[in-house]
């Protein structure tokens, strides 16, 4: 039988990729066929797949990819049909089943995004077509009324599919019943009639003594909550924006001390996440100069914006702190919008990224980068430090490489080694050769410790899962996604009188 589950949130960050992802997995242990899915995903933080009919490369939200693998699924374009790319506070550059798509501007925000609605519902259509149940993410908070007549990603997509939806709210921000109440409150009658039930999240303390709220919660608007999960410092999932970044698991009496440079557009940064897998590795974000002075090993990460980045870091003195960290023969690592930063030059003679035609690099690798229109997106695979390496690319900019050796798709001169491939980190044989090469450049000590990436993930979404399976009425939620909101679910005011 076929199904399929919103989960909405109160807010942004309200912990709808946390419940997604943990379902996803508890469903799969079931042997259920599920997918995710997201209407629309505003992130810089983004991965490559294959589209399983053409066999092209794709570019979707990271979160989707995660949950993908959560539910045990290959990764999809139509997992992720709409991804928006901000390019300022009120443009966002598009990405349309994996392929850019243009830009959308705030003044458009309706006339503009007419046709992304028609791409996220085939692609619903199409995804549901293929799995017994697909989870559906929503966006934001499913009661922005002002923004209701162009929904396509909450109670739009909703009543497009018929869907219900759970409710997630974060009792940890405080004020989460009137959160869940107005949710439903403030939505209109067509609306309401999908809303089946609340999840709480983040919970410290006794749920005893969130009895009385809930049951009044459930006689107020005739629905039930599903569970209340409890906070957990150990719950940990790849990144969707760059909000958590403080978030990732840093290891204590480090032996490799890294500073990753926090760019202004970062994106990709789940690319470090791995060496904060690493025993004796310290992994800390910076942004002054000062930050860098008792680093062994500085990255430049990925960014949407290299030419704009280039110009904070000048601003901040970073430039100079990079350049003499290099020039005492310690590491330097960029990668993607941070290798090219590390080059001589950077042109962008179509405006890709705005209007500064070209700029000049930090200079400590021979390579000149020029942007195009055309997006790259591919995932390579080779071999680096004597161990196998895969990774993803998703650039616009072409490196033209001169001295040096070539890199992982970059270059490398010295200790400073700049790679266009997103996710290399992630090869454990690789990362634990780098790292030693780290280690003996800087005179410290680290000894490999084994970990693997790959099986840290499993880890966390087992840990997930079992969250749920403890803290939330699984089967009815499943039972839910299968039948379809209940008939005579209770209408609030003031979503009667709209």
């Amino acid at each position: 039988m076929t199904g399929a589950l919103m989960i909405a949130g109160t807010t942004s960050d309200a912990g709808k990729s946390v419940v997604t992802t943990a379902l996803a997995r508890a469903f799969a242990r079931r042997g259920v066929d599920v997918a995710p899915f997201k209407a629309q995903n505003m992130s810089n933080n983004s991965m490559v797949c294959r589209d399983p009919v053409t066999g092209a490369t794709a570019e979707i939200g990271r979160a989707q990819w995660t949950q993908a693998r959560a539910a045990r699924v290959g990764p999809t374009p139509a997992m992720n049909p709409v991804l928006l790319k901000p390019g300022g506070d009120r443009r966002s550059h598009v990405v349309v089943r994996g392929r850019p798509a243009g830009a959308v501007d705030s003044r458009d925000w309706l006339e503009g995004r007419r046709h992304l609605a028609t791409a996220a519902y085939e692609a619903w259509d199409e995804l549901t077509s293929r799995h017994d149940v697909v989870l559906a993410e929503g966006a934001g908070s499913p009661t922005e009324i002002n923004l209701r007549a162009g929904d396509y990603t909450n109670l739009g997509l909703a009543r497009h599919g018929s869907v219900p939806v759970v409710v997630v709210g974060d009792i940890d921000r405080g004020g989460v019943f009137a959160a869940l109440y107005g949710t439903v409150g403030l939505l209109e009658p067509a609306d309401q009639a999908l809303v089946a039930g609340f999840v709480v999240n983040k919970f410290r303390g006794d749920p005893v003594l969130l009895g009385p709220g809930l049951d009044e919660l459930a006689r107020l608007t005739g629905r039930p909550t599903y569970g209340v999960l409890p906070w957990s410092g150990e719950v940990w999932l790849d990144s969707e924006d760059a909000l958590d970044l403080g978030a990732a698991p840093v290891a204590a009496g480090a032996g490799v001390k890294v500073a990753v440079v926090r760019l202004p557009r970062v994106s990709n940064f789940t690319d470090v996440d791995a060496l904060a897998l690493e025993p004796g590795v310290e992994v800390t974000w910076v942004s002054r100069p000062r930050d860098l002075a008792d680093a062994d090993l500085v990255v430049l990460p990925g960014t949407r914006a290299t030419v704009a980045d280039l110009a904070w870091l000048r601003e901040r003195g970073l430039d100079v702190a990079v350049r003499a960290h290099a020039a005492a023969g310690r590491p330097v690592l960029g990668i993607c919008g941070g290798f090219q930063m590390l080059g001589r030059r950077v042109a962008d003679p179509d405006g890709v990224e705005g209007a500064v035609p070209a700029v000049e690099g930090l200079g400590l690798l021979d390579v000149t980068t020029t942007f195009t229109a055309d997006k790259v997106l591919r995932l390579p695979s080779g071999s680096a430090l004597g161990a196998d390496v895969t990774g993803y690319e998703i650039h616009h900019g072409r490196v033209t490489r001169g001295s040096g050796q070539e890199w992982l798709g970059g270059a490398r001169s010295g200790h400073v080694a700049g790679t266009l491939w997103h996710g290399s980190l992630e090869s454990d044989g690789f990362r634990s050769a780098y790292l030693a090469d780290v280690a003996q450049a800087v005179g410290a000590t680290w000894e490999p410790s084994g970990a693997s990436f790959a099986a840290a993930r499993e880890r966390r979404f087992e840990l997930l899962a079992d969250l749920a399976e403890e803290h939330l009425d699984v089967d009815a939620l499943l039972a839910l996604a299968r039948a379809g909101a209940p008939a005579g679910l209770r209408v609030l005011e003031p979503g009667a009188g709209r």
